[in-house]
């Protein structure tokens, strides 16, 4: 009860961060918001580090949940405020890779302190060194222009957009800050509420929350937490490889971020999610398949002969099969799921609710991260594996339609068009439709 309560109690606190953060986000700014998730993250870090006993342990693990809760909301909105919208799904999705990244990183971390004394003191404790760097360097970068403009601190805007575009461009982008600060709703607080009482604003959270929702529920966590028995399936010890299986696996998630950062303003956010479910979808369905041919009489069949399927050789078909359907997972799901749905939220809300928004949809994330990490077990023991995955399979299809249906290419599109595309979607105008939207630009 203890360990599920310490294992649990970061996912519990990072809903409480990414709830608030949208709040804090739009009140004190970007930066400041960044800089309260560094302070939390690494107060709970060396908590969690010095903790002699669980209950303190546990203490430190729902601090380092909120500054990862906080960081969630922030850090896409900060980037895509400050980005030209040329690049700006790509420097969203290198913040997924720099998650990815540090992931892998974290891995290294944990190998090198594996024969210190009090190894898992220092493996908890060395996560504050990255929150420490990130407030020294965030003190000598710019608040959000957006949020500043908004702020009526337009001066100290305009410099900050000086920095990023020439002349010319910067012209421009000061024009649209101007139109955009004309909407009386740019310069108001906005509540939870207000979000469901405007239409257009009802259709980017409906958009944005449900990819978030779907990022989870298409089953990454369940197919990561799996794929040592998955590994076992071909015929490797687990106590041999895991460590190594999870070096490869958050490489190949790495790498494919890195796809995913390439293609995402070339291609699309929409496409590329699209692309991503299809892979997902075929992947879960040969995870299904390999673990109901284990389990059946149907291994026969596959093997070739009752003797090659008592064998290890007929094992280790099937599970190099499995291995097959992990590595086909991670590779089609870090590209698009992975990176898309945080860039998307980053751009589909307008300025007075893109805190309060981006809150919600990360809350759902994390939300929908619990759900699954709590019922997919039971699920298995109730169902079986092949089942689960096949559950799994269905739901990545439901998503393909979803974004199919509800998501919109927002690739290329400023802010205020994107706004525009909303309302114009919302009360049914023949506009709303993106080349609508560049057509009218150029």
């Amino acid at each position: 009860m203890i360990q599920e309560t310490i294992v649990s109690m970061a996912l519990v606190g990072a809903m409480i961060g990414a709830a608030g953060g949208g709040w804090v986000n739009d009140a004190y700014g970007r930066k400041k918001a960044t800089l309260l998730a560094d302070v939390v993250f690494t107060v709970g870090s060396l908590i969690m580090c010095a903790a002699p006993d669980p209950y303190v342990l546990i203490l430190g693990r729902l601090l380092v949940g909120l500054g990862v809760g906080i960081a969630s909301v922030t850090a896409p909105v900060y980037i895509a405020e400050a980005a030209p919208s040329e690049i700006r799904g790509g420097l969203v999705a290198t913040n997924v890779l720099m998650i990815t990244g540090g992931q892998f990183l974290s891995y290294l971390v944990n190998l090198a302190f594996t024969e210190v004394s009090g190894t898992w003191r220092w493996m908890l404790g060395v996560a504050a060194i990255p929150a420490i760097i990130q407030f020294i360097l965030m003190l000598f970068l710019p608040e959000s222009p957006r949020w500043l403009y908004r702020k009526n601190e337009k001066a100290r805007a305009i410099e900050v957009l000086s920095k990023i575009y020439d002349p010319d461009r910067l012209e421009e982008e000061i024009d649209l800050l101007a139109v955009s600060s004309l909407d009386d709703r740019s310069k108001k607080s906005v509540s939870y509420l207000d979000v469901f009482r405007s239409k257009e604003i009802r259709l980017a959270f409906f958009a944005g929350a449900g990819l978030q929702a779907f990022q989870q529920f298409t089953g990454i966590n369940t197919v990561m937490y799996y794929s040592p028995t998955i590994v076992q399936m071909a015929g490797f010890s687990s106590n041999q490889l895991a460590l190594l299986l999870s070096l490869i696996v958050a490489a190949m998630n790495a790498v494919g971020t890195v796809v995913g950062i390439l293609l995402i303003d070339r291609c699309g956010r929409r496409r590329l999610a699209l692309t991503s479910l299809s892979g997902v979808t075929l992947s879960l369905l040969i995870l299904s398949a390999a673990f109901f041919l284990q389990s059946s009489d149907l291994t026969s069949a596959l093997c070739g002969s009752a003797a090659l399927h008592t064998s290890t050789a007929c094992g280790n078909r099937l599970g190099w099969f499995a291995v097959a359907g992990l590595a086909l997972y991670i590779a089609a799901f870090s590209p698009g799921m992975g990176p898309v749905p945080w860039a998307v939220n980053s751009e589909i809300y307008p300025e007075a609710y893109r805190g309060v928004c981006g809150g919600m949809s990360a809350t759902v994330n994390w939300v929908s991260n619990l759900i699954v990490a709590q019922i997919f077990l039971s699920v298995v023991a109730v169902l079986g594996t092949a089942a689960t995955f096949l559950i799994i399979a269905g739901v990545a299809v439901l998503a393909f339609v979803f974004v199919l249906l509800f998501v919109p290419e927002t690739k290329g599109l400023t802010f205020e068009q994107v706004e525009r595309m909303w309302k114009e979607r919302a009360w049914g105008s023949p506009l709303g439709s993106r080349e609508s939207l560049l057509d009218g630009a150029a």
